[in-house]
């Protein structure tokens, strides 16, 4: 069962509605969907709300500490609540599917992904649930860190957007610990 989910981006206007925010924007839109708030816990250098799915209480978390710092947030929480890597659900950005596209897995390395890689280093592991969602890849001669802190276009944004109600579709059965069926539908569109 999952008790912890994470969105990781980064805090400030600027990075609000950037590619590299999509796990803070589905969050917001689980906190908005729930009518509930996020509050600021002194000691857990991040945002938290708590949301009702599948009849449980769950924790959302943004961290605030800045992409590449995302692990000391997840750590201090996860320590706190005394969560085991399994128990938490990591959402993030991932720039080797096309927009839109949405993935489950568990464990894995970080391919590269600075959030993942802290998380994994102030866990101690990897064997916690991932939840990627796919931003595309830059053009030809564009740098990877401009193209994930810029703005998707309208069509993008309609395709992640689209892909946030795929996943709310099946968060009960996330949440629950299906994840051998949500896996299989949505590994499969």
């Amino acid at each position: 069962m999952i008790k912890l989910v994470v969105g990781l981006g980064n805090p400030g206007r600027q990075y609000e509605k950037t590619r590299h925010n999509v796990g803070f924007l589905f969050l917001d839109r689980l906190v908005l969907d729930s009518s509930c708030a996020w509050v600021k816990k002194s000691g857990f250098d991040g945002l938290l709300a708590e949301v009702d799915v599948a009849g449980s209480k769950i924790l959302l978390l943004k961290p605030d500490t800045f992409m590449n710092r995302s692990g000391q947030a997840v750590g201090k929480v996860a320590r706190y609540y005394k969560l085991m890597p399994d128990e938490i659900l990591v959402v993030h950005d991932e720039l080797d599917f096309d927009v839109g596209v949405v993935r489950l897995k568990k464990d894995g390395g970080h391919a590269g992904h600075n959030g993942l890689r802290d998380i994994i280093a102030h866990l101690g592991g990897r064997d916690f649930y991932r939840l990627r969602i796919g931003i595309g890849r830059p053009s030809v001669g564009k740098a990877v860190a401009d193209f994930v802190l810029s703005s998707p276009s309208g069509s993008e944004w309609a395709l992640i957007t689209t892909a946030f109600d795929v996943v709310t579709g099946y968060l009960d059965q996330i949440i629950t610990g299906d994840m051998s069926i949500v896996m299989n539908k949505l590994n499969l569109k």
